[in-house]
């Protein structure tokens, strides 16, 4: 590349908001640059996220139902995990995908560009690699620059103490680990260490865990893992220092006046990301920023300055992939010339824990501070055939609707799979159907989905997969 060429547009990471825009760029025939700062594509979600997390959740996941299956008469003995095997096997997943990414960004002849890149001016980057540093001219820019692990000032700068990137890496298995903070990232990893044998503590300065769903789904979760965490709420940490025997860590739990010291041969940190606004020296191009370094943007994922868009975790909550490849479509169209809003209702999440939770739009929470006049309709898969069958009866099927008109607002599922379903509720809500819609909707039996057309049923007073209901 030529510090004379110009490229229509430049994107700035590679991850999933990142190579999803520069793909659909050239799709719409733009000459694309593609810049990121480590060798293979994918960002965070692919190499030390997402992907990797799902895989050896996968391998937890075998392993607590081949304990599990002994009620069925089937018994695994003599069970054993090879960690190196497992890392292979991770490893062999992203590298697949990696690959794949580099297939389709020369297919669509993008110029994918190793390096770090910073702002020159409005409309140039600055970008250090390992042969030097290089100028890349374009005319309009999309920064998907991602976020990085919050990390604790208070902590010692030990190897025993990670984030999720280092629990990813699998080095070993520890015989005792804390896991500070309670949001998914914490719980999957908990998830994992503890069905590789780590016995796992999980402290949260809230009052309770998975913050963000209802208290009925995080009530769930807590109670069929009584027996596999400590699971410490309202409890701060305070200090840790790194002995040769462990990290010994200082905690405070509310309404206590004595702190507890603790030691731990690992110790997990995962209390958030924040965002990478600040290393992308904004100020050259004149884009504005917050001081946390969010970058505020329209619906068309435009900045300040109308020429360069922002998407992703950069531009604020909630930090997930499939918003950002979403985010991603409307600057690549935008880029083009063409008509894109973001106008999505809701954006769903998921816990892929043991056992998973997934939920959409509105809460019961967020209905109680709005004032919204809300009825709710559960569904139990104590009721539900398939959940019976699967040894997952403690799960269920939840939706929200809107008093007055019938609408789903929300919903919620804790239980197997909920993540592979909750898509149906979201749908619903974006094309604005109601409990009839739903209900009328013949659903596959026996399933777990179709405890969401059974929900609609309840809040209709049609449901026969439950003693009649009082009138």
């Amino acid at each position: 590349m030529s510090e004379q060429e110009l490229f229509d547009l430049a994107v700035i990471g590679a991850g999933p908001g990142g190579y999803s825009c520069a793909f659909r760029a050239a799709d719409l025939g733009l000459k694309v640059a593609l810049i990121e700062r480590y060798p293979a594509l994918g960002g965070v979600c692919l190499n030390v996220g997402c992907i990797p997390s799902k895989t050896l959740l996968h391998a937890a996941s075998v392993i607590r139902e081949s304990r599990e299956i002994a009620a069925y008469g089937v018994n695994f003995s003599n069970l054993t995990v090879d960690l190196q095997k497992l890392r292979e096997k991770k490893n062999a997943v992203i590298s697949k995908l990696n690959q794949g990414l580099a297939v389709m960004a020369r297919q669509r002849k993008v110029t994918v560009i190793t390096g770090i890149a910073e702002f020159n001016d409005a409309n140039s980057l600055k970008i250090k690699t390992e042969s030097g540093e290089q100028i890349l001219n374009f005319k309009k820019c999309v920064i998907a620059a991602g976020s990085s692990a919050v990390k604790l000032p208070f902590l010692p700068d030990d190897p025993r103490i990670i984030d999720s990137t280092g629990a990813l890496a699998l080095n070993d298995i520890p015989k005792k680990m804390l896991v500070i903070g309670a949001g998914i990232i914490g719980l999957e990893m908990a998830t994992v260490y503890q069905a590789l044998g780590a016995e796992v503590d999980i402290v949260e300065m809230q009052n309770g865990v998975m913050l963000g769903a209802d208290r009925d789904v995080a009530r769930i979760w807590q109670r069929k893992n009584a027996e596999n965490f400590k699971i410490m709420t309202s409890t701060k940490t305070t200090a840790a220092t790194a002995e040769e025997d462990g990290i010994y860590v200082q905690l405070q739990a509310e309404g206590e006046e004595d702190e507890k010291i603790i030691r731990y041969d690992r110790v997990l940190v995962a209390v958030g990301r924040s965002p990478n606004g600040k290393k992308l020296n904004l100020d050259a191009a004149n884009v504005l920023y917050d001081e946390r370094g969010f970058i505020p943007v329209d619906k068309q994922m435009r900045t300040n300055q109308p020429h360069i868009f922002a998407i992703g975790d950069i531009v604020g909550q909630p930090m997930l992939a499939h918003k950002a490849t979403h985010e991603a479509q409307i600057a690549a169209e935008c880029a083009a010339g063409r008509k894109a809003f973001f106008d999505a209702r809701v954006i769903p999440s998921v816990a892929f824990t043991a056992p998973e939770a997934a939920w959409v739009g509105l809460t019961e929470d967020e209905a109680h501070k709005q004032h919204i006049n809300y009825k709710k309709a559960t569904f139990p898969w104590s009721a539900s055939g398939r959940a019976i069958a699967n040894a997952c009866e403690e799960g269920f099927a939840k939706l929200i609707f809107d008093a007055e008109t019938g609408r789903v607002l929300g919903g919620a599922i804790i239980g197997g799979s909920a993540g592979d379903f909750i898509g149906e509720i979201a749908l619903a809500i974006e094309m604005g159907a109601t409990a009839e819609d739903i209900a009328l909707t013949i659903h596959p039996h026996p399933t777990l989905g179709e405890s969401i057309g059974l929900a609609a049923e309840v809040f209709l007073g049609s449901c026969v997969d439950l003693p009649p209901q009082k009138r």
